[in-house]
């Protein structure tokens, strides 16, 4: 299996979908789906089951996975900013 560009305790920013433009940490990552946890990002409802922990059942708020090719990197994003904005000629 080919290594992934993100790992845990990366810094990313999200570059497609729902979440665009938003930067955060990577909590963790699942090689085989390809996809990640993003500290804050995509957060969903889990139902929890009545246990010992749960005695009345609960409803838990955590962070849901996004595909890692939605994600880049937060320091080769900032570099790719500096390229374009180097390169843009003022009017």
């Amino acid at each position: 299996m080919a290594s992934l560009h993100v790992k845990k305790n990366d810094e990313v920013v999200v570059i497609a979908g729902a979440f665009k433009g938003k930067r955060s940490r990577i909590i963790a990552v699942d090689g085989k789906s390809k996809r990640a946890l993003v500290e804050g990002l995509h957060i969903i409802k889990k139902h929890m089951r009545k246990s010992q922990q749960y005695p009345q059942g609960k409803i838990v708020e955590r962070e849901g996975p996004i595909h890692i090719s939605n994600l880049m990197k937060a320091e080769k994003f900032d570099e790719r900013a500096a390229k374009r904005k180097a390169t843009e000629t003022p009017a």
